[in-house]
């Protein structure tokens, strides 16, 4: 078999098969080719890491120096992520010796990088130096630290983190009831819908609705909380008040960066537009901080949207269209969600409207653009909003279509999807990281939702506060070989949080010990299961407290799901109350098993589950699919265990880690 993999495979398939769809094709079967003959081949001289790591960089910087030559820029690449864009432009790239190659690209310079034996090797468009210290290399003016650490990270070398304070995994001194131990929550009061985040002089900046009058008087208004990292969060205080314009309380809306200061208000103003509500009547609203948004100013002339005569007409998403020269906004409509355009976030244009029936009304929207499977030539819009799916056996949840958008309307490509399957995953938010290259902020991007449900929120047992945040998720658009459906997983800043894993051994789940869960009842899982040979089963995760079981997260093998149940938990105990007319509180809806289909389509399954002292988050597989509740163990020592149901079922391998406070 012949060492030039790419080089001789390539031409050869394009010969027979033109087209992007094969040549992208032909690139992956080529990438696996390049690894399988490294495994295989026995008795040849291999050239050294370095050295097949700097060829490659050769191959690379000669196609980007092609590209540039013929279509006027750079362009990007990744082997195992099916991008072909550089094969493309520049020309074939002999990749032996290598296991996978990355490179990315700013407009006006490129980085790649080179996986050879475990190892990563970079170099820059600036210098042509080979680097296997990633600090060393030169980066272009327009690739920053972070773009590089993502390239880093797609290549498998992740970043590594400093151990958590031990003091920050012991159980706290003071019993902290069910408040989590690494979910943003309110120091008092009540929280509700997250506000997309942004980045500025060095912090992100993300604001949630709160109600400081809770429960006695009610009306939101926007707290805000900072970060470094998405992880470890700061409160900050009020930054916009409730019932001081005349125009009622501060509901949610949309905060956003006016770098060319097309408001007014001056460049890199913070502007926030937002739903205030009197009396019922539902308006939008401008304002403005001037003060990298932790205080905001009333816009005079307020409102700058008032209400046509609807009744839901609220929760403005506010995205940049660069090809445009203008601004674009959502609004929540009902059943529908209504598109304008600005120039200015003042003065607004109803272009078109997307309406769907079955989803309840609508809520919260949101509208990005992202690559399938990381590949620019499959860039799609993402249409999403927070829904209601009581008719297909779900509950609330975000909802979401793939499709296009032409400038004035949006045309979805099949029907809508759920992001989370779990019941309280609510008012999810979406973001990029705008010190990432174009591509990569199109490849990937962070999602936080709200955990709760508007159908038992206020019946919850916690004491001086109420609500919570999701952990920050990593989502990506996955074709997998069929639709192109969202992925999520936990963003990787968590990893500083973990304390040192204890493994779980294999073998038959009914004959293993208890999980070693500490003791602060906040940990991460990860836990591999094997198919029966019968095809059937059902493997258990049982949270315990006090011996006695709480919640249940599970796989079922015949059927290919994964569920989440509740039943035994302080909310779920409750007796179930009269709410008028024969209808039922919460509890009833609470105690319901949400399950989501996820056949791995392979011998094993794995799964993720991360714990908190009033939640759990489940990621299957990588996170084709995941669910999210709220759990409020009983008092009593907490335990886990394994279980299986209904035929036997084995741990192939298995970790718990314990996870440090943020407060």
């Amino acid at each position: 078999m012949p060492r030039n993999i790419l080089g001789n495979v390539l031409p050869a398939l394009k010969r027979f098969a033109p087209g992007r769809h094969h040549l992208l094709w032909a690139v992956a079967v080529a990438a696996v080719l390049v690894l399988a003959v490294s495994l295989v081949v026995t008795g040849n001289a291999r050239p050294g890491a370095a050295t097949a790591a700097g060829r490659v960089l050769d191959e690379v910087a000669a196609a980007q120096t092609a590209a540039k030559d013929r279509s006027g820029g750079y362009a990007s690449l990744w082997i195992k992520g099916n991008d072909a864009t550089l094969v493309e432009r520049g020309g074939n790239i002999r990749a032996d010796g290598a296991e996978d190659v990355r490179s990315i690209e700013c407009g006006t310079g490129w980085l790649a990088g080179v996986r050879a034996d475990g190892k990563v090797y970079l170099r820059s468009n600036v210098a042509g130096a080979v680097e296997e210290d990633h600090a060393k290399v030169q980066l272009p003016d327009c690739i920053s630290p972070e773009a590089r650490d993502a390239l880093l990270a797609d290549l498998g070398s992740q970043k590594t983190w400093p151990e958590p304070d031990a003091a920050r995994l012991d159980v706290p001194a003071e019993d902290p009831g069910f408040r989590p131990a690494y979910h943003l929550t309110p120091d008092q009061r009540w929280m509700n819908d997250p506000q997309r985040p942004f980045f500025l002089d060095g912090l992100w900046h993300y604001y949630y609705l709160y109600n400081v009058d809770y429960p006695e008087g009610n009306g939101t208004e926007w707290f805000h909380a900072t970060s470094t990292d998405l992880v470890h969060w700061k409160n900050e205080g009020v930054a916009i008040e409730k019932f001081r314009n005349g125009l009622g309380d501060i509901e949610t809306g949309s905060a956003v960066v006016d770098t060319e200061g097309t408001a007014g208000f001056g460049r890199g103003a913070v502007i926030a537009v937002l739903t205030q509500q009197h009396e019922g009547v539902q308006r939008q609203s401008l304002f403005y901080s001037t003060d990298n948004g932790y205080s905001f100013q009333n816009y005079e002339q307020n409102p700058v949207m008032d209400n046509p005569g609807a009744e839901h007409w609220r929760d403005p998403r506010i995205v940049r269209d660069e090809s445009g020269n203008q601004w674009l906004m959502l609004l929540a409509e009902g059943h529908k969600i209504g598109f304008y355009t600005s120039p200015d976030l003042k003065q607004w244009t109803y272009v078109s409207a997307f309406g769907r029936d079955g989803l309840g009304i609508l809520e919260c929207p949101d509208f990005f653009q992202m690559d399938v499977d990381g590949d620019p030539a499959k860039r799609t819009w993402v249409l999403a909003a927070s829904a209601n799916g009581s008719e297909e056996g779900r509950t609330t949840g975000l909802a979401y279509w793939t499709g296009s958008w032409d400038g004035k309307g949006f045309t979805p490509e099949g029907s809508h999807q759920w992001l989370d399957a779990g019941s309280d995953f609510y008012a999810a938010v979406t973001w990029d990281d705008p010190r990432l290259t174009d591509g990569q902020r199109k490849a990937s991007r962070h999602a936080i939702g709200w955990m709760n449900n508007w159908a038992y929120a206020r019946q919850l047992p916690t004491e001086g506060w109420f609500g919570a945040a999701s952990v920050v998720r990593d989502i990506r658009l996955s074709s997998d070989g069929g639709r192109p459906a969202l992925v999520s997983t936990p963003t990787p800043a968590l990893q500083a949080l973990e304390g040192e894993p204890a493994p779980v051994p294999g073998g038959p789940l009914d004959g293993l010990p208890a999980l070693p869960v500490p003791e602060s009842g906040a940990f991460k899982a990860d836990i591999e299961l094997e198919k029966p040979a019968s095809g059937t089963g059902e493997a258990r995760m049982l949270l315990q407290s006090g011996g006695r079981t709480y919640a249940t997260v599970g796989y079922d093998f015949e059927a290919g799901k994964a569920f989440i149940v509740r039943d035994g938990d302080a909310v779920a105990a409750e007796p179930e109350r009269a709410a008028g007319e024969g209808k039922r509180t919460g509890p009833d809806e609470y105690r319901q098993l949400r399950a989501v289909d996820a056949a791995s389509g392979g011998d094993t399954v794995r799964l993720t589950v991360y714990v908190d002292r009033s939640s759990v988050e489940v990621f299957v597989d990588g996170g084709r699919r995941t669910l999210t509740s709220l759990v409020f163990p009983p008092e009593g020592r907490k335990e886990a265990r394994l279980a299986a149901g209904r035929g036997p079922v084995s741990l192939t391998a298995g970790t718990v880690t314990p996870l440090a406070a943020i407060r």
